[in-house]
């Protein structure tokens, strides 16, 4: 094997795997996949290449003569002739493919007699298949009988960029699948749309974002917006016009009545006119700075990426926690498409035909008997609408203190996937230590280690009867200095970053690992790639995922929409 030949040298050299990147100049983490045999280098690759020069640079460097460039070239080169198939491409392809179509991997897993472990492990890159065609001609026919409907089918094509018309028919279906699945060669690798919200929200820093767009220097004028007291608009340009009509007569008034959003209006040409964009997420933030709470109920009814996207626009926006999410549960039809959006001063709906947006018709009045009737038919929407997360920031920490009690008495089991290490499994000992080195008032201790005692006494609680795993950053101290970890506070909504030293993070890992072997239904998985730095998620199996932001503003999101929360809940993490 590739990564044991490659492990043999630098075992032979003496050299770590830090050491070999930068002889080789190519970066540790492909070094170490290599190593793993997660990757291999194609025959005539460039890598191949840096690699057999980058051992006899070390070679050379440690004084030893017998390793010349011919024979390891040659030895490397007819090892990656023999398995040269991509296995990285078709783990990378495989996790995009359920993670974009929500699959159940135990129900993939049974129908195509697999073990579930056997998938994960291939999903985690820990497994190659034995004949990696057969896996995925086997998982193409899986696909091409259990999601064949339009939208399946639609969704499917633009992932493995084709026309969708190859697979109308079962065995065309099958076939363009396996053919995407097993082809390395070169192709861009597909990015999962929910790893990149996911990194999106883990890189998202609410203070730059302000910065960037002058939120924090934007005047709401106080003067009113001329308008009449009812217009119609025709077209796609008209209704960006309407739009931003109705946003800016929504800031400019006096009113404080929330505000109701929903569209299932074909948004691509919008979308792309980013001169209308920046204009409409100015007047969204004019009304969040007025201090307008906003009820938005999103389509779900879409492409999963086009859904995923249109999330990642308004991630900024929920961090103010003036905006409630909602959904529609069930199919739509697909024949009209609706606007409404109602304020306490002005109401604006459209229609059109489905694929004949440029034909839409969109109305904007004032009119109070009007406003009132839209009023009364957006509450209508709302009662039929289901929340689609639940937001938690510092207004409403009582809220997400009793979630989480509540959470810590009902059955299923979790998994959490941790940036830091969890509060619970420290000794009130250890936290006393830890926090009074760091001028710490007395009041705010007690505050600390009253909060951590009640984390433990819900996880113990959980642990009765369910089984919880969390994943942790295993680090060396080189992998710690370059990130340090801090205490997990973010259910408090503490503001301090308490980092921990290497020897303080070492001792709460070692109670971690005590915790582990105390607690028959708890385990950790300890890992070096660590997913994120400044989220975690908490997964309630079958009832909900929790997305927490560390990082100041903390904010917690609780998913219970099934798409959503299955989509997570089978991502192979970390992500990297």
């Amino acid at each position: 094997m590739f990564g044991e030949k490659l492990n043999e040298y630098l075992e032979l050299l003496g050299c770590s795997g830090k050491e070999f990147a930068k002889c080789s100049g190519i970066s540790e983490a492909t070094i170490s996949r290599y190593r793993s045999g997660a990757r291999m280098p194609k025959p005539e690759s460039d890598d191949l290449e840096k690699l057999c020069k980058g051992i006899c640079r070390a070679a050379e460097q440690k004084g030893i003569e017998s390793i010349s460039y011919k024979d390891v070239f040659d030895e490397f080169a007819a090892i990656a002739a023999r398995n040269s198939f991509d296995y990285e491409s078709l783990q990378i392809k495989l996790n995009a493919l359920c993670s974009v179509m929500s699959v159940n991997v135990a129900d993939m897993s049974k129908r195509l007699k697999y073990d579930s472990s056997y998938i994960s492990r291939i999903r985690r890159g820990k497994r190659k298949p034995a004949n990696p065609r057969e896996f995925a001609f086997d998982v193409a026919v899986y696909f091409s009988q259990n999601y064949d409907s339009a939208n399946d089918i639609k969704i499917i094509a633009e992932l493995i960029k084709i026309k969708a018309s190859k697979l109308k028919n079962q065995s065309g279906y099958a076939s363009e699948l396996t053919n995407w699945l097993i082809d390395g060669n070169g192709e861009e690798k597909p990015e999962n749309p929910l790893n990149r919200f996911l990194n999106k929200l883990d890189q998202f820093d609410l203070n730059e974002y302000i910065k960037s767009i002058r939120f924090d220097e934007l005047k709401v004028p106080t003067l009113p917006f001329t308008l009449p007291l009812s217009k119609t608009y025709y077209g796609t340009e008209e209704m960006k016009a309407a739009e931003i009509d109705f946003l800016k007569a929504t800031a400019l008034s006096k009113s404080k009545e929330r505000v109701f959003m929903y569209s299932d209006m074909q948004m691509d040409d919008m979308a792309a006119d980013m001169d209308f964009s920046k204009k409409y997420m100015f007047g969204l933030a004019a009304m969040l700075k007025k201090g307008l709470n906003l009820d938005v109920v999103h389509n779900l009814n879409r492409p999963f990426n086009e859904l995923m996207l249109g999330l990642e626009c308004w991630i900024p926006l929920y961090m103010t926690g003036q905006i409630t999410p909602y959904y529609l549960k069930g199919v739509h039809n697909r024949i009209f498409c609706r606007l409404l959006n109602v304020s306490g001063s002005a109401a604006l709906a459209g229609e059109s035909i489905s694929g004949h947006h440029s034909k839409g018709k969109y109305y904007l009045t004032k009119n109070k008997t009007e406003l009132e009737y839209y009023r009364e038919t957006s509450g209508y929407v709302l009662k039929k609408a289901q929340p689609l997360m639940e937001i938690y920031t510092e207004d409403n920490v009582n809220a997400l203190s009793a979630f989480l009690l509540a959470d810590s008495h009902t059955n299923g089991s979790r998994k959490n996937i941790l940036s830091t290490l969890p509060i619970y499994t420290a000794s009130n000992e250890f936290l006393n230590e830890f926090l009074t080195g760091r001028n710490v008032s007395e009041d705010e201790i007690n505050k600390i280690l009253e909060y951590a005692d009640g984390r433990k006494n819900q996880i113990l609680d959980i642990l009765k009867n369910n089984d919880v795993c969390d994943e942790i950053p295993y680090l060396s101290r080189e992998e710690f200095e370059s990130q340090p970890l801090g205490l997990s506070l973010s259910p408090m909504f503490c503001d301090k970053n308490f980092e921990y030293t290497y020897e303080e993070y070492s001792k709460h890992l070692a109670l971690t690992e005590d915790f582990a072997k105390s607690e028959k239904n708890y385990s950790v998985i300890k890992t070096r790639e660590n997913a994120f730095v400044n989220i975690q998620v908490s997964m309630h199996s079958g009832e909900f995922v929790m997305i927490s932001k560390n990082k100041a503003p903390t904010i917690h999101f609780v998913i219970r929409h099934p798409t959503l929360r299955n989509a997570i809940e089978n991502i192979d993490f970390p992500v990297i």
